[in-house]
């Protein structure tokens, strides 16, 4: 074996955690809010954002789960520059999902004020922010999405220039999918006739749209790499026998 093909097997044996940090952080956050919003009582997933389950006594467990979130993803990002690096590289992909992990870790430092009637007894909607975290915690959230779907629309660009169609095409329909169910799902919080009652779903569509793209992205690169794959065995030379 060559010294550049052991020189980059290492590399990418060195890259490998950090995109598994990418493939695991999507399902463990999703695992967490369902599991924890079936446990909160008058918690409605289908009505309540995820947000509002960081409020209560048990709110240090979505608290915890989107800084977990954040920490993973964020070692994606840094793995997700390496990986992309001998394929002619890319900024601003892994810039945007950096931007995605930062807001994960400021949503769960801002904590979201109540919304739809969660926790039971605060009003559907309320007519100013209770606090500054929650003020911060929306911007951060809405300047948050903006980054994933940039990143899929950069990333869908970069695959078409790898001649990768299926995989621009996916990062064009995921960016599109999930901008429409956000949508859908803040006119559900902001008390929307006929979609109010329908707000956590949406959020709960868009939110699995976006992290099985950023799952399957660090999956796809991962088995790109080669890292998974054993290193070639060395040829040995004729051996002398007497």
């Amino acid at each position: 074996m060559s010294a550049r093909t052991h020189s980059r097997l290492a590399e990418a044996a060195r890259t490998a955690p950090l995109l598994v940090c990418g493939v695991i952080a999507g399902p463990l956050f999703v695992l967490t809010f369902l599991v924890a919003g079936a446990a909160r009582a008058g918690y409605d997933p289908l009505r309540h954002p995820v947000s509002s389950l960081a409020l209560g006594d048990l709110g240090w467990v979505q608290v915890a789960n989107f800084l977990v979130a954040g920490l993973l993803t964020l070692a994606f990002a840094v793995g997700l520059r390496r990986a992309l690096q001998p394929l002619g590289g890319s900024t601003w992909g892994p810039l945007l999902v950096a931007a995605w992990a930062l807001g994960l870790l400021g949503a769960g430092i801002f904590v979201t004020d109540p919304i739809s009637g969660y926790p039971p007894g605060t009003p559907a909607r309320l007519t100013h922010y209770g606090s500054a975290h929650a003020a911060l915690h929306d911007g951060i959230s809405f300047a948050t999405f903006v980054a994933l779907v940039a990143a899929c629309l950069v990333f869908a660009r970069r695959f078409a220039g790898w001649g990768e169609r299926g995989w621009a095409v996916y990062s064009v329909l995921t960016g599109i999918a999930f901008t429409a169910a956000m949508v859908l799902s803040s006119l559900g919080f902001e008390q929307a006739e006929g979609l109010v009652s329908l707000g956590g779903l949406f959020q709960r569509a868009a939110i699995v749209i976006g992290w099985c793209w950023l799952s399957l992205l660090a999956l796809h690169l991962l088995l790109r790499s080669g890292a998974l794959r054993p290193p070639p065995s060395r040829r040995r030379g004729p051996v002398a026998k007497i």
